[in-house]
């Protein structure tokens, strides 16, 4: 079989985000991940590679340049691809634009979480962050709450209504605490590495969705928020020993591991129990992630011929 090369618009043209869930509700059924990272360096300049193997769906390799002082030659910072490799022989069989896996990968991660702990009858979402990230999020959740009402909230309320004006005339928050109480949904996607989003806040069946900290230092909520939901995350390969939303409370003792209720190889405890519980998803991400996606991808892509 030829290479397939899918670029970015005319993949995007064939996907939709409940057809993803549904990809990674099946790709979850098979063997757990192996997944490995690496990375090179030359001064501020990186080579990330990460790697995902999974029996019965082949293999992930997803290659990243990221070039923090390209934007001011007007050079995209990230560039990349997701290569695709057959599970029965090895061979290359697609190129995917990295930046179609990792938007889709992202927002259809946490859209996945929010079929499964969200209340179905969820009606107001707010949106934690005026960024690329965050206009995903409302394609995404508008596609599994049709009937929602957005809001977003942004350090600069410039962006915000940017961002608004760009989404369907979307609200604009002034008061985070104020948008956090009113919402049945928060979906947070910052770069924030001090806790914004305070457990005080939390109402009674609400689910919150994190998306922003990737590293050991970044956090978006506080220890309450933690302590006060039933907390669930992607993966534990990817979030426990690595992420600070759930590192640094382990450590600190603020929760304990066992606070932590299931990841998504755990469908038999990976839902919502009753209609005032607070839940909370920390959305790690993953290479088995990027492969999972980049196989429907590839998939919707030979389906549309």
């Amino acid at each position: 079989m030829s290479l397939t090369i899918i670029p970015f618009a005319e993949g995007e043209a064939h996907l939709d985000w409940l057809g993803l869930c549904a990809a990674l509700q099946a790709g979850h059924d098979l063997p757990r991940a192996e997944i490995a990272d690496t990375f090179l360096y030359r001064g501020k300049d990186t080579l990330l590679n990460r790697s995902a193997w999974i029996d019965g769906m082949g293999i992930a390799v997803k290659c990243a340049t990221i070039f923090p002082g390209n934007p001011d030659k007007g050079d995209p910072m990230i560039n990349g691809a997701v290569n695709l490799y057959d599970d029965a022989n090895g061979t290359l069989t697609a190129l995917v634009d990295f930046h179609l896996v990792t938007k889709w990968k992202t927002a259809g991660d946490s859209l996945y979480a929010a079929t499964r702990l969200a209340r179905p009858d969820s009606e107001n979402i707010l949106i934690v962050g005026a960024g690329t990230v965050g206009r995903s999020l409302w394609q995404a959740y508008s596609a599994a709450f049709p009937k929602a009402r957005f809001t977003v909230w942004n350090r600069t309320r410039a962006n915000a209504e940017t961002m608004a004006a760009e989404c369907g005339g979307m609200a604009v928050a002034d008061d985070l605490e104020t948008a956090v109480r009113a919402a049945d949904i928060v979906t947070s996607a910052t770069m924030s590495t001090d806790p914004l989003i305070k457990g005080d806040w939390f109402q009674p069946g609400q689910h919150i969705d994190l998306i922003g900290a990737y590293r050991p230092d970044m956090r978006e909520v506080d220890d309450e928020a933690l302590r006060r939901a039933r907390v669930f995350v992607d993966s534990y390969d990817t979030t426990v020993g690595h992420i600070g939303e759930i590192r640094i409370p382990l450590e600190t003792g603020a929760i304990t591991r066992d606070h932590l209720v299931a990841d998504y190889y755990e469908p038999e405890t990976f839902h919502r129990r009753s209609e005032d519980e607070i839940t909370l998803f920390k959305n790690g991400g993953g290479a088995h992630l990027d492969l999972m996606t980049s196989r429907y991808i590839l998939d919707a892509w030979r389906a549309a011929g």
